[in-house]
């Protein structure tokens, strides 16, 4: 199979789809690849690293897309991409279809088999090529709230960790799965006061065990989210539907009340957000203000640290990406958590997420993704 690899062109986006080192895999595996040139130079991959691994160097990003059998990205297609894919032709990158309208219909009219790294499950029940980049995200969620809390940059002048003699920061994270407990480990070492929301009893009693009482642990209600986010300096979103639209936690009257100069930080903006003032931003311009709070809602955070996240990326979606271009469209057919992948396959919705969010909308039907790949 030749597998083609684009160079991002999302603001700020210096990730690519496959390192070199994944490229001698692919190569090793009997494969072609073709690396649009400098893709990978803004993070350290020079063209010669990929023409050693076994890559061919293309200038134009329309070659790419016109000759490879499979594209492998890193964020979803810009319009401009969606209209170069094709029917027969495999989309293997994050695709964040159900707050994304545009996407989903220009990936319907094109007629590629979409796979999305953020519906991939695995036996555990986990999202395999998702939890990388959600550690990453819930590492720099405190980086980027403890950073947006100094007054230069509008903040209320707290610091996390507070001095001897003067209180920590609070800060209140909504979800305790990955990127939550990954903020939580770095507001922990900030010496920062930290609630972790969540519905889930086991993973409350889970979390509490793994930090020690270091953090509190409480069930997430409308009383707790009232009145937690009245009294946090920070409040960090991580909450997720698999494939779903995230729902709005955090209403515009919570913020209304929230202390002037706090700061809102959205993970979930991929997904549309957890908070209803939520609105995707970059990280060329990464904040705005609403009721004197301030929102971080960048919707590639891990681009920010390109580098160590396409090296953890790699590291997952390699042995998906070989399956496919191993066996094709069998893969999925022999892969039960590659088949929860796919999202479109010839124009139809195939993650029923996605329909029942989207499906409506735009006029476009829903088939099981078995069927979609037996037919």
């Amino acid at each position: 199979m030749l597998i083609g690899v684009p160079k991002e062109i999302k603001n700020h986006e210096y990730r690519i789809g496959l390192t070199p080192a994944a490229v001698r895999e692919y190569v090793a595996h009997g494969h072609s690849v073709i690396v649009q040139t400098d893709g990978g130079a803004a993070i350290g991959f020079t063209n010669e690293d990929y023409i050693a691994a076994g890559a061919e160097i293309v200038d134009d990003p329309a070659e790419i897309f016109a000759r490879a059998d499979m594209i492998v990205k890193v964020k979803e297609p810009q319009p401009d991409e969606c209209k170069q894919l094709r029917e027969g032709q495999i989309l293997y990158t994050y695709l964040h279809l159900a707050p994304d309208p545009t996407q989903t219909r220009l990936l319907a009219e094109s007629g590629v088999t979409a796979i999305a790294y953020e519906t991939v499950t695995d036996r555990n029940g986990g999202l395999p090529l998702l939890a990388p980049m959600s550690e990453v995200a819930g590492r720099m969620s405190i980086q980027a709230g403890a950073h947006n809390l100094e007054k230069v940059r509008g903040g209320s002048g707290t610091l996390l960790g507070g001095v001897p003699g003067v209180e920590p920061g609070k800060v209140l994270i909504i979800g305790g799965g990955v990127v939550g407990t990954q903020a939580a480990k770095m507001a922990v070492g900030l010496g920062a006061d930290v609630t972790i929301l969540d519905r889930s009893l086991p993973r409350l009693r889970q979390l509490d065990d793994l930090f020690g009482g270091r953090v509190k642990t409480l069930y997430s209600t409308e009383d707790a989210i009232d009145r937690l986010s009245r009294e946090a300096d920070l409040v960090v979103g991580a909450v997720l539907i698999p494939g779903a639209a995230a729902p709005k936690l955090l209403t515009r009257e919570h913020i209304r009340n929230m202390k002037p100069g706090s700061v809102l930080v959205d993970v979930a903006i991929d997904q549309g957000g957890c908070f209803e003032t939520s609105k995707a931003t970059t990280h060329q311009d990464p904040t705005y203000v609403v009721d004197d709070v301030i929102h971080y809602c960048v919707a590639n955070m891990p681009g920010g640290v390109a580098r160590t996240s396409t090296m953890a990326l790699n590291n997952a979606t390699l042995p998906f990406g070989l399956a496919l271009a191993n066996k094709g469209l069998a893969a999925l057919q022999n892969d039960p958590h590659l088949l929860n992948g796919l999202n479109m396959h010839k124009g139809k919705i195939t993650y029923k997420a996605v329909h029942d969010d989207l499906g409506a909308t735009l006029g476009l039907d829903y088939l099981d993704p078995l069927s979609a790949i037996q037919s």
